[in-house]
């Protein structure tokens, strides 16, 4: 039996029929799926998204790839992508995650052409009771940007949800700090970049490029190349540059400082930052940002800086694996 049709056979005997593949990778598939009669997760005729991962040999890579599985199972969040079930053959993981048909949330900024301060307030506050209820079950993201923030649907009202837990890991605090060192250029917190060990803490970094990005959109860390973005990056060398950032409140820079601090020991938690100021601010004013245009114009660039993946630099690096 080939590939496709085993993969046909274990999703029947779990109550699911594959339509079609929506796309593949280095280390997995994705199919598109249903439910069917039976199905103890899933209203018969529910579509969804199924994460397909081949199993590696090598103990060290198997564990990686199996954390994703744990991970989504242990997670239940209006602003988390759903898991609708998750089983394990003998050589195969298989994901069954909501099917996320909305697009990125960016490209949601460019298309509704309307984007203001208040906007922004509400998105941040979903993104991070999202983080907090990650981090509150020792779970850190690790990899958060802008092409792992999906909107649930076309709708106008549809959810911005976190997505792709494939670089993500349980942490514990009372074990040793997190020393892989992984993440995307222009995203990736400092402490991480100093390779000497690091926390939750490195996921506020990365929403607060994110929250800077959604309130004038373009980022806050930018260089003709990753060593000199990452020397940036280690001193925190950003501004609020003019005229992008003068109809946004003082409130809301104070916020992004707040999230761009270097010292994770000083970076306030998720839970903090809800309770932040500008979180419950009414604001005065509804102007619109310069987002959507911001985003439009340096869409190509952004895209190149999520594309950029540090899997050399992570290689040529990494000297502990957890």
């Amino acid at each position: 039996m080939g590939d496709k049709g085993q993969v046909t056979a274990d999703l029947t005997a779990m109550n699911w029929a594959l339509d079609k593949e929506l796309g593949s990778g280095h280390f997995a598939k994705v199919y598109l799926v249903k439910a069917t009669e039976g199905n103890p997760t899933a209203e018969v005729g529910t579509t969804a998204a199924c994460k397909v991962i081949k199993k590696p040999k090598e103990a060290k890579k198997r564990a990686l790839v199996t954390q994703e599985f744990k991970i989504l199972k242990e997670i239940n969040n209006e602003n988390v992508v759903k898991c609708y079930d998750a089983f394990e053959t003998d050589d195969r993981l298989y994901l069954i995650l909501e099917l996320m048909s909305g697009g990125e949330l960016f490209d949601r900024i460019v298309d509704q052409g309307h984007f203001t301060e208040k906007d922004a307030q509400k998105v941040t506050f979903k993104l991070l009771a999202a983080l907090k209820y990650m981090h509150d079950k020792g779970i850190a993201h690790r990899d958060l940007k802008p092409e792992n923030m999906l909107m649930a649907s076309k709708e106008p009202n549809a959810e911005v949800k976190i997505t792709d837990f494939g670089l993500s890991k349980f942490f514990d605090e009372q074990s040793s700090l997190m020393k892989t060192p992984c993440g995307t250029p222009g995203y990736i917190a400092p402490e991480v970049l100093h390779m000497r060990g690091y926390n939750e803490k490195c996921d506020i970094w990365s929403l607060g490029v994110i929250v800077y990005i959604l309130l004038c959109g373009f980022p806050p860390f930018y260089a003709d190349n990753d060593a000199q973005l990452f020397e940036k990056i280690k001193k925190g060398q950003y501004e609020f540059l003019k005229p992008y950032w003068d109809p946004i409140s003082a409130e809301a820079k104070a916020f992004v400082k707040r999230m761009l601090t270097v010292d994770p020991a000083k970076r306030p938690s998720a839970e903090e930052l809800m309770a932040d100021p500008w979180l419950g601010a009414e604001l005065a004013s509804t102007a619109e940002l310069s987002t959507s245009s911001n985003v439009a114009s340096t869409q190509a660039g952004l895209k190149k800086l999520k594309a950029s993946f540090l899997a050399a630099w992570m290689v040529n690096n990494m000297t502990t694996s957890d």
